[in-house]
């Protein structure tokens, strides 16, 4: 069973392109875990460089997180305290977006719905405000592009909100796009450019001799031989037994449920996505408004529940009433993998093995930056000034601190 849920209402969150059938090499430059967004996006930087690419998925493309993700990009929206080494990142990923769109889209021929609208951040009653006024503070200190907007201001930009959004923050700069094509393009640009996709085969472990990462054990004693393995397997990054345990990483699957509804004439749609405490609201090309997310600590446990469900209907009930009018198209949950900090992990952690993974909600926004910087230490033996200082040590130093704290 697929860790993708997709409800027979709808079959929204599934690729109308498939791989080509490939079975498992002998050997490769590069062997990539995991076929979501973060591995293709790596996996095409480096076909594009010259190097043989061999993708291992343990379930189907996408599989995890990136067709479960709403697709925004969304820094402003998502800066909240705690996140300022993550800022820096998320800002220079999201300057790189255009011309990622471009080369994916030249590449495979297909739109991935870009849009940049913006994100409307909005506040009901007066403790919310005083929340919102809050992050507010945080982006103007952090010199992010934010507007206060009051009620009025509010609904001008969005006049199917009800009257009881008294409050506003504007994210100009905020974008979005919609994952299942960003994934059909991806995976027909890595076709063009000759990565190997191999579907429905898990990685049991590394192949290590002296030290080093030579490649990949997959399930049945198969192996795979290669110069670089690297990990971008999500959620399952951090589960035991895939790494030995000097490489063991911190990420942990966050569930989360969405689901998509149908916009007609009649109903009307938003024109840019909308955040309150309870939801977020993204309008897609096609006429969907995807609504989502819960954040359940629950590992692994799959599946579309009705309280999950209640949930989110209710928190975009309260603010967009025109959604009772909406069918509800599809309905599907998957897992945000994600770390100790919510930031993601990239780093070589051993010689031969890289590691791109842990980027919790913000992966749409930062499979650009991360594909640039993978690519670069892959091919020039350091990563760019931008990704550095998203390794384990930082893990490591703050456990460390705490002891002397304690002490």
């Amino acid at each position: 069973m697929s860790d993708l849920l997709t409800s027979p209402i709808g079959q929204r969150r599934s690729l109308t392109l498939r791989p080509r059938a490939a079975e498992l090499p002998q050997s490769c430059d590069v062997a990539i875990v995991g076929a979501g967004l973060i591995g293709l996006s790596i996996a095409w930087r480096l076909a594009q460089a010259g190097r043989s690419v061999v993708v291992v998925e343990r379930e189907s493309v996408g599989s995890g997180a990136s067709l479960a993700a709403t697709g925004m990009l969304a820094p402003a929206a998502e800066h909240e305290p705690g996140s300022d080494l993550l800022l820096p990142l998320a800002l220079e990923s999201l300057a790189r977006w255009p011309a990622f769109r471009d080369a994916v889209q030249a590449a495979s021929g297909r739109s991935i719905d870009y849009r940049e609208d913006g994100t409307l951040v909005i506040a009901i009653g007066r403790d919310e405000v005083e929340r919102l006024r809050f992050r507010h503070d945080l982006q103007r200190r952090s010199g992010v592009a934010a507007e206060w907007l009051s009620g009025p201001e509010v609904r001008a930009r969005e006049p199917l909100l009800r009257p009881n959004v008294i409050a506003g923050i504007l994210c100009p700069l905020d974008a979005q796009v919609d994952p299942r094509l960003v994934m059909e393009a991806l995976l027909s640009a890595c076709e063009a450019a000759g990565v190997a996709i191999v579907e429905h085969v898990a990685v049991a472990g590394l192949d290590r001799q002296g030290g080093r990462v030579v490649g990949l054990e997959a399930a049945g004693g198969r192996r795979l031989a290669a110069e670089t393995v690297i990990l971008a397997a999500g959620a399952w990054s951090g589960e035991a037994g895939l790494l030995p345990d000097d490489l063991a990483l911190p990420v942990r699957p966050l569930k989360g449920q969405s689901l998509a509804l149908r916009t007609t004439k009649r109903t009307g749609t938003l024109s840019r996505m909308v955040w309150s405490e309870s939801v977020h609201m993204a309008p897609k090309g096609d006429g969907h408004l995807i609504v989502g997310a819960t954040v359940e600590d629950c590992g692994f446990r799959s599946g579309v529940t009705a309280g999950g469900l209640f949930a989110l209907l209710e928190g975009a009930r309260r603010i967009l009433p025109g959604i009772e009018e909406m069918e509800i198209d599809a309905v599907w949950s998957g897992y945000r993998p994600t770390s100790d900090d919510d930031a993601p992990i990239i780093e070589e952690a051993a010689p031969g093995l890289v590691v791109a993974t842990g980027h919790h909600r913000n992966g749409y926004l930062l499979a650009p930056a991360t594909a640039d910087a993978v690519a670069a230490l892959v091919t020039e033996g350091a990563l760019p000034g931008f990704a550095r200082g998203f390794g384990r040590e930082r893990f490591r130093s703050g456990a460390e601190m705490r002891g002397r704290a304690v002490a």
